[in-house]
């Protein structure tokens, strides 16, 4: 499986072989390091810990500054985070080399913070009516309970912060791959805010990819055949028609 930990940049767009604009969204896409090699013996499951954008060694504690030394790395990263893996072992690079234009890949984020929101914007609350009497409580929640049991109960839908939570997006296409920027542009959006920590993995390899769409082609054309014989298959039954036709009149 490929993987990787970018940087969102923000959106822009380009155009394809059919001269349309598709909207990409940028992605500054390592180069990553492989930090810890985890093994079921040791730790229980098979990882690879991965470290992402550079930091001096200053800004880092002494605890983290060893365990980057322990795996080989002179470096220290401001980001880790961990893949299902056991090919890959402690120094190996990662870059976006790996990656080829046409790949369909799954892209994880925190959301965007929306602050702290109401129920009719939080939860999809109808809210009171505009009309008849209502007075300033058309965004109310209403009712958060009964007489008893005297107490608000866990789970209640009410105001509270929104957003700021994971969220994955699949079904995104690579566009392009600029190896020499380490940039992946992506089709579509993704979530977080400019700058924010992005985990993408591959779900479809280009092989997957071509031969879906080799299979999609063939059907198309065994339909349009199909198609093309259904017609002949009309003509044939109509042609002895017209010749009973001509038959009756020549009579």
């Amino acid at each position: 499986m490929k993987f990787i930990l970018g940087k969102k940049l923000g959106m822009s767009q380009v155009f394809d072989e059919r001269k349309k604009v598709v909207p990409v969204t940028l992605v500054e896409a390592g180069p990553c390091f492989v930090v810890q090699s985890k093994t079921k013996e040791k730790d229980g499951y098979q990882a690879v810990q991965l470290g992402f954008e550079e930091i001096r060694d200053n800004r880092v504690k002494k605890p983290q500054r060893g365990h980057f030394k322990k795996s080989g790395l002179e470096k220290s990263f401001r980001y880790l985070s961990e893949f299902a893996d056991s090919n890959l072992k402690a120094g190996d690079k990662i870059d976006v080399s790996i990656f080829q234009e046409g790949e369909i890949v799954k892209v994880s984020s925190l959301a965007k913070g929306r602050g702290f929101q109401g129920v009719v914007k939080r939860h999809g609350f109808s809210g009171f009516p505009a009309s008849h009497g209502t007075k300033h409580g058309l965004r109310a929640p209403g009712s958060i309970g009964s007489a008893w049991p005297e107490r608000v109960l866990p789970g209640r839908k009410m105001a509270g912060r929104m957003g700021t939570r994971r969220v994955t997006i699949s079904g995104l296409k690579i566009v392009q791959v600029d190896k020499e920027n380490n940039l992946l542009a992506v089709q579509g959006a993704v979530p977080g805010r400019k700058n924010s920590l992005l985990e993408i993995r591959v779900s479809k390899e280009i092989k997957a990819v071509e031969k879906e769409k080799e299979d999609k082609l063939i059907v198309e054309l065994e339909e349009e055949e199909r198609k093309v014989q259904e017609k002949k298959g009309q003509g044939k039954i109509k042609e002895p028609e017209k010749e009973k036709e001509e038959k009756t009149e020549n009579k």
